[in-house]
């Protein structure tokens, strides 16, 4: 084979990687940009005044793209027979407690009859029974200020609720409703600002508004590999016409 046609060959090969490459770069570039946006639209609702929270006629065409992570206040009282725990290994916590233990979701019964599940905040895993705890229900109408949360995402590593034990491992209002038999709930939760019971527990004003953030990182790897790429066939190709020219 002539140096020209193994150049070509190569030279072909090289342009779709680069192209591949180069391509992979800029979209993680597109998506540091969206991504650096939806952080900013998020702080910046999570430090405003609250709002009224959706009402039950806007359920079924809640947009969360537009709701989630919003301050929203709402009244009503818990219907704390129905509470619920969501395991949660918490770290950097905001308040004094921490490590292995629940966020307690108790359903807020509103004036109109409809509920929204509220996550009153963090009790370590020895005060996950109630009954450990009875001066934390409180009793008779409640206001609640915290952020509106959509369903949380289950992956492979979920584990399976464990609804006799009122024990489950995501913040699915939908799941819990199912499984306490409940219905008008509202398909997301609000995580409360602050302690919900004049004894500091459940511990509220522990959620956490982080998102990865690697695209940069991504960006410039793509970018890294493109320029090593161009590099080994630009020796390559010299090594070819380097033989050529001796043969």
């Amino acid at each position: 084979m002539t140096a020209s046609r193994k150049l070509l060959g190569a030279g072909l090969a090289t342009l779709v990687a680069l192209g591949l490459l180069i391509a992979l770069g800029v979209w993680q570039l597109e998506r540091l940009g969206w991504k650096n946006d939806l952080v900013a639209r998020i702080s910046a609702r999570t430090e405003a005044p609250p709002v009224a929270a959706p009402p039950e006629a806007d359920w079924p065409r809640l947009d969360f793209d537009a709701w989630g992570y919003r301050r929203v206040n709402l009244t009503g009282t818990f219907a704390h027979q129905n509470e619920v725990r969501v395991y949660v290994a918490l770290s950097d916590a905001r308040g004094p407690l921490s490590g292995p233990g629940y966020f307690i979701l108790t359903p807020l019964v509103r004036p109109d009859g409809s509920s929204v599940i509220v996550n009153r905040g963090f009790v370590p895993e020895p005060l996950g029974d109630p009954a450990r705890r009875p001066e934390t229900r409180v009793d008779g109408p409640v206001s609640v200020t915290g952020l509106l949360r959509g369903p949380e995402d289950r992956n492979l590593f979920t584990p399976a609720d464990d609804p006799a034990r009122r024990l489950f491992f995501a913040r699915d209002p939908n799941a819990i409703a199912s499984a306490l038999g409940l219905s008008r709930v509202a398909p997301f939760t609000i995580d409360a600002d602050a302690a919900s019971s004049p004894w500091g527990l459940p511990q509220g004003g522990e959620t956490r508004v982080t998102f990865p953030n690697r695209h940069l990182e991504y960006a410039l790897t793509w970018f890294g590999l493109a320029a090593a790429l161009a590099g080994v066939f630009a020796v390559y190709a010299l090594r070819v016409v380097r033989e050529g020219r001796n043969s």
